[in-house]
């Protein structure tokens, strides 16, 4: 009878609800429990990646990184959300190819993913007091703290802790009241720059030529524009020449009136 292997091979991973991904079946059940084991996708390691590049400067080591994971890559699609992934040996920084990271948590409390863990606390508290002027120097017991008490949180929600939620609470970790340089590079959008998103791009041509179409003037300006219409050229001014004309001779007239014999009306006839 062939021994069984002790060494992690393969494993079936599902796509959950929150969008992370969480480990089903593996090759050696025998020392891994898949009740709540979870992953590290592609596109979360890429991020971390990135998370990680500005603690080179304060002691980070990459082999501390590279030796918390056990790297996977794509092999079956199996459907219905569930991929089945083959162990690899390419380095998570270095390959070309898109690579799960299962977490080596055989022993959770002295293995490599729990050293991993207080090394980057480490090197985040020496970066936050060389960016910041602390009244007094921020301690890794202070933030170990603080993000032990919003698992716990959820822990008695009876949610499961993702591995890629551990490390971003402490990579993304900043005492209350201040931000990173990131942060603050982030632009903000207004409610004006959210609307104009919506909007399509009109280049110069266009909007002048829109400028110039009649059929988009406002209303007020279109009742104006029919009111001159109903009028020909020159009609106000002779108008106004006539009304004066009319008045300089019904005051004539008047004047007139004044100097003949008034007479007395004709009366009418009788039949």
């Amino acid at each position: 009878m062939a021994k069984a292997s002790n060494i992690l091979e393969w494993c079936i991973v599902r796509l959950g609800e929150d969008t992370n991904w969480w480990v089903d079946e593996v090759s050696d059940p025998i020392r891994w429990d898949v009740d709540g084991l979870s992953i590290v996708d592609p596109r979360q390691v890429s991020h971390l990646i990135e998370l990680v590049e500005p603690l080179r400067d304060y002691g980070f080591d990459q082999d501390v990184f590279e030796a918390a994971f056990i790297s996977f890559r794509i092999d079956k699609d199996l459907g219905n959300g569930r991929v089945r992934i083959k162990r690899v040996k390419d380095s998570l920084f270095d390959s070309d190819e898109k690579l799960f990271a299962l977490p080596d948590i055989l022993d959770e409390e002295n293995g490599p993913f729990a050293d991993l863990l207080d090394h980057l606390t480490r090197c985040r508290v020496k970066m936050l007091n060389d960016l910041f002027d602390f009244e007094t120097k921020l301690t890794v017991d202070e933030v170990e703290d603080e993000i032990r008490e919003e698992q716990n949180a959820s822990f008695m929600e009876g949610k499961a802790i993702h591995c890629f939620e551990e490390l971003s609470a402490i990579l993304d970790y900043v005492p209350a009241g201040y931000e990173t340089d990131d942060d603050e590079e982030r632009p903000s959008k207004s409610v004006e720059d959210e609307d104009d998103d919506d909007l399509p791009d009109i280049d110069e041509d266009e909007e002048e030529a829109l400028k110039n179409d009649s059929s988009l003037k406002w209303d007020e300006d279109d009742e104006d524009s029919d009111d001159d219409s109903e009028k020909p050229e020159g009609d106000d001014d002779d108008e106004d020449d006539e009304d004066s004309d009319e008045e300089s001779d019904s005051d004539d007239d008047e004047d007139d009136d004044d100097d003949r014999p008034k007479k007395s009306a004709p009366k009418r006839k009788k039949r």
